[in-house]
């Protein structure tokens, strides 16, 4: 084959893995895809560059995102911002692919950090409600072992929050993909670039909306969280607590309908009224969840406990034709299947 053509090919499979999340490290990715691709041994001079592949990475987010990816881009910029107001005392650095417009899907917002106190970082995003989790990675580079302190925060999208030093703080980081000094803009140079990039945007009253909007998995998380400690009757539920399973019913829908979005929801959250009012833990629930679910998951919560009586054969006539006239009748016998195992 040739060279050339194995490098582009090396590029595109290597960029696919990656954007598809089967390889997140790009050496990975590379001689995977060039071990799929060529039964010899592959010279280096045929391996493509980290950019290279950053280069298709971009061009199959634009074929498969459309426009989507620049109004998530926005949207991820603004996040990054309103995060790097919150964490303004540790000299937040926006870094990575939100401040060039590399995104892709699933790509999360990089912002580097520096105190000498990873506690005094946790404690701020406790402050602020933020549900996180901390990572201790050991990298070698130039012979030299670090480990790097990463807290991934869960939020509307997702953060990786890189903690240095803070005498590392006048530090020039240097890209992995490029070895060129990493492009990084600070507050006001955010603030400033997004001024300039979208010059018809009113940023403060967009940050504004920012900060005001609801973030969905939030309050999912909170309303699933206290379920732990709500028991139930166990002839009928032997799992035990109504978290377990809810948690139970989520996984048996990933198994019937692992790409439907909202009757996977519709799982998770079925039993959520349970933790605020047992005695109508449908109505309650709906209540809690309204504005955050779509009307198609509200109806499968809804009208959920009539599946055992379409089980049993107990529900009325008028009723059952009701539901069968709906287009997701089906959807909603699937959900109360999984309700029952």
């Amino acid at each position: 084959m040739n060279s050339s053509k194995l490098r582009r090919q090396i590029a595109y499979d290597a960029a696919r893995l990656m954007y598809q999340r089967d390889e997140r490290e790009y050496f990975r990715a590379k001689m995977k895809a060039a071990t799929r691709l060529s039964k010899s041994r592959v010279k280096p001079s045929d391996l493509p560059s980290n950019a290279e592949i950053r280069e298709q990475i971009l061009i199959l987010s634009q074929i498969l995102e459309g426009d989507s990816r620049l109004d998530s881009l926005f949207q991820m910029r603004l996040e990054g911002l309103r995060m790097m107001r919150i964490m303004a005392r540790f000299k937040p650095r926006l870094i990575g692919s939100v401040l060039t417009g590399h995104i892709r899907l699933g790509s999360d917002i990089d912002i580097h950090l520096f105190s000498d106190n990873l506690s005094a970082v946790t404690a701020e995003l406790d402050f602020h409600g933020c549900h996180y989790d901390i990572e201790f990675k050991r990298a070698t580079k130039a012979g030299t072992v670090q480990t790097y302190r990463h807290v991934h925060v869960y939020d509307r999208f997702e953060f990786e929050l890189t903690v240095y030093p803070l005498s590392r703080s006048n530090e020039t980081f240097r890209s992995s993909i490029t070895g060129k000094p990493i492009e990084k803009a600070n507050i006001k140079q955010l603030e400033r670039f997004l001024t300039e990039a979208y010059p018809k945007t009113d940023l403060r009253t967009e940050l504004i909306a920012c900060e005001n909007k609801m973030d969905p998995f939030q309050v999912f998380y909170s309303l699933l969280l206290p379920l732990e400690n709500v028991k139930q009757n166990p002839t009928f539920h032997p799992e035990g607590d109504v978290l377990y399973h809810s948690l139970q019913v989520f996984d048996l829908a990933v198994d019937r309908a692992p790409y439907d979005e909202e009757i996977l929801t519709a799982a998770l959250l079925h039993d959520v009224g349970k933790g605020i009012d047992p005695y109508d833990h449908v109505g309650s629930g709906l209540e809690a969840l309204q504005g955050l679910i779509t009307p198609r998951t509200a109806w499968l919560i809804e009208h959920h406990m009539l599946t055992h009586q379409i089980h049993d054969r107990s529900i009325g006539h008028r009723t059952w034709q009701r539901l069968k006239a709906s287009e997701n009748y089906e959807d909603l016998l699937l959900l109360g299947a999984c309700d029952r195992e």
